[in-house]
């Protein structure tokens, strides 16, 4: 029997719209929605038949039977699975309080269904992945706009000019945001881009800045000297929404172009130029406050002097700037439902909220939690479970996370694949593949919002379940079954549906439903209401980093340079996995099986190292190496090695990546602790790391 559905992507956490084709529930085809993408779609959407007929993917819950970590385990039923984790959570709950238990995801749109969960069990303590990816950005934001990082969107197609610190969007690729950058580039906008290493995003750049690590902030304060020095912002929109731009005009006085270009390694007269283009260009400049901008201890304040630099622009809530996200209400249309039962009034695990009044409380800070864990302050965490989640892969010091983690009677992981906490868990819960599972319904806002789900192709090749029935099947041993009453995926289409006058049938022609037919910009000249600060205003000078203790406008520190023999270990992505969730597809894994380390002409030359060539690459206390082939070019800074994240991986039952590769994070001994106190995000880039020639045979001589 053939069938065609339209669904959304599930290889990375971009969610790129699709349609589908199956035959005899076999995926014989998958594009982007035609309707959305023209059929655009990359290769790791592609490889998405891959990740279904993959047999190295758990099929069966398992419960584990040997030490922790030790890979020994048994196959288990739903039914015992679920019970085995209600019993262990109910007696935590009862000899420790609901609150020693923690949820964390990959975050995402149906974030709200697991908060809901861990809520209703009781616990306040619901995290994620963010602070080690856009953390920093988001605090930045709300510190000067009072909205979060989506708080504001980017009409790239009809800028005239992009500029992006780090944000490597031909290799993080989100489909539709790529098709923009390309329309914008072929109408002769520019694209400015600005890294410490030439990318595939620089290539396509008509200005590229190859800067020193670290002094992101130093060129954006060059920036922001000029602009001002020559009187090239927005003066009415300045006047009337921000405060502390007569503040910032004397903090930003000492910080020249000259000084910058010295700063970072770049020419003076490049800045200067730099600064001509955008001027020509304004209003209609975007600059990208940052994504993954974990990264190093100013990238709080790069991103909050990205953010100041498109206030000067004057560039928000205009065609070709930055614009508000519209949702239902906008529109005049009534939201679908969530389940939202608020946040227990207990004080969170990680301090946010309490110790760290300045945070969003939203998913808190995961790597806060573990020195909490390991003092048992301000109570014991018994428990870990984990959706779609692998914190020793995304979070430094993996070896200090098992040391905290060990304190917990109960780790869950419920994923699709393998994870390095799975492998170290007491239960894995397989979830079906995002081919084999429907969604609740979420709403994607914009200029013109719409509802959109997750629509399975096939039924499930194993014994895995959707994320809803693992949810709803864990709630109903709890009793929690006033919050999750559904007993299929079409009780809850029906329930979020019910307000809004839609019905299933409207998603049939297209996969989406879209609330509005042209897009909804607000008035420029009332805006007042838009930005959540104390003083309702754009805040330079934030009130609630003041209170904090904390500058606004923070001095410039130039970073410390690695010592001899040293280098900073920069990490990043590429277009073909998606950080370590990917490494193990049959189709992927053949195109990049393992990572490399690139490594400056020069200082290869220094070291007698040639491109390909074995380097043993060390932490900087020597307690953890790994050997992984070299490649030598002019395209990395001559202080820092590259590398991709999310190889190096010790699970033996994925053969294709078993130690395949280095690992950064493991590499990142002690660095747990190292974080920006005024954004929240781990300084995942302060790292010095040994480089030699390694003198191991150039054969991989592992039994699999």
């Amino acid at each position: 029997m053939k069938k065609s559905v339209y669904s959304l992507c599930g290889m990375c956490t971009v969610r790129c719209p699709i349609r589908v084709e199956s035959e005899d529930n076999k995926i014989t085809w998958i594009e982007g929605n035609p309707h959305l993408l023209g059929g655009a779609l990359c290769a790791k959407g592609s490889a998405g038949t891959a990740l279904v007929e993959d047999n190295e993917r758990p099929q069966q819950p398992l419960i584990r039977v040997g030490a922790r970590g030790a890979g020994r385990w048994r196959e288990a039923s739903w039914d015992e699975a679920f019970d085995f984790i209600a019993d262990k959570l109910s007696t935590i709950k009862k000899e420790h309080g609901a609150e020693s238990v923690v949820l964390s995801s990959r975050g995402g749109p149906w974030q709200a269904m697991y908060k809901a969960f861990i809520h209703a069990f009781g616990s306040p303590n619901y995290t994620n992945h963010d602070c080690t990816c856009g953390r920093n950005t988001h605090h930045a934001s709300l510190s000067i706009n009072g909205v979060g990082r989506k708080g504001f969107a980017y009409d790239i197609k009809n800028a005239k000019h992009l500029v992006l610190f780090g944000r490597d969007m031909f290799s993080a690729l989100r489909i539709a945001e790529n098709h923009q950058t390309l329309d914008m580039l072929d109408k002769g906008g520019r694209l400015t881009y600005v890294d410490v290493r030439q990318t595939m995003t620089g290539a396509k750049a008509t200005r590229f800045f190859q800067v020193r690590p670290g002094t992101d902030y130093a060129l954006a304060l060059g920036v922001i000297h000029e602009v001002i020095k020559k009187g090239l912002f927005d003066k009415k929109f300045i006047d009337r929404y921000v405060t502390g731009f007569e503040e910032l005009c004397k903090f930003v006085e000492q910080y020249t172009p000259a000084w910058a270009a010295k700063e970072c390694g770049v020419k003076e007269k490049n800045i200067l130029a730099f600064v001509e283009e955008i001027a020509q260009d304004a209003p209609n400049v975007i600059f990208h406050p940052g994504w993954n901008l974990a990264r190093y201890k100013d990238s709080f304040y790069a991103s909050r002097a990205m953010h100041i630099l498109n206030v000067l622009m004057g560039n928000i809530e205009m065609k070709g700037g930055l614009f508000i996200p519209k949702g239902a209400g906008d529109c005049g249309k009534k939201g679908i439902r969530n389940i939202d039962l608020g946040k227990p009034d207990i004080k969170r695990g990680d301090g946010v909220g309490w110790e760290y009044n300045h945070f969003d409380k939203g998913p808190g800070l995961a790597h806060l939690f573990f020195n909490n864990m390991l003092k048992e302050d301000p109570y014991p965490i018994k428990a870990w479970i984990a959706m779609r989640h692998d914190p020793f892969s995304g979070m430094p010091d993996p070896e200090q996370q098992k040391l905290a983690m060990d304190k917990c009677d109960l780790l869950v992981s419920i994923d699709t694949n393998y994870s390095e906490f799975g492998w170290y868990s007491d239960i894995i819960l397989p979830e079906s593949t995002y081919l084999e599972r429907d969604t609740p319904i979420v709403q994607q806002k914009g200029l013109k919002p719409r509802l959109a789900l997750r629509r399975k192709a096939i039924e499930p090749k194993y014994d895995t379940k959707a994320n809803w029935e693992i949810f709803c099947g864990l709630a109903s041993r709890l009793g929690l079954e006033e919050t999750f009453p559904f007993k299929t995926i079409e009780d809850i289409w029906e329930w979020q549906l019910e307000p809004t006058g839609y019905t299933m049938a409207d998603f049939d022609e297209k996969g989406f439903v879209e609330m509005i037919d042209s897009p909804v910009f607000f008035d420029r000249d009332n805006l007042d209401d838009q930005f959540k600060t104390p003083s309702g205003k754009i805040e330079i000078v934030s009130e609630k980093l003041t209170k904090a203790g904390l500058p606004s406008l923070k001095e410039y520190e130039s970073p410390a340079a690695p010592e001899k023999g040293m280098f900073r270990l920069i990490y990043g992505k590429i277009a073909v996995h998606t950080q370590g969730h990917t490494i193990n597809n049959p189709l992927l894994s053949e195109l990049m099986p393992t990572n490399t380390v690139w490594i400056h002409t020069k200082q290869a030359k220094k070291l007698g190292i040639e491109s390909g060539d074995l380097l043993e690459v060390s932490s900087a206390d020597k307690s953890y190496s790994a050997t992984v082939a070299a490649h030598v070019t002019d395209h990395v800074h001559p202080e820092a090695v590259f590398t991709v994240h999310g190889f190096g991986k010790d699970i033996p039952l994925q053969t294709r990546s078993f130690r395949a590769g280095l690992s950064d994070q493991k590499l990142m001994v002690g660095k747990l602790d190292d974080w920006d106190q005024a954004g929240g995000g781990v300084n995942l880039c302060e790292v010095f790391v040994h480089v030699k020639k390694s003198i191991r045979n150039t054969t991989r001589r592992i039994a699999l």
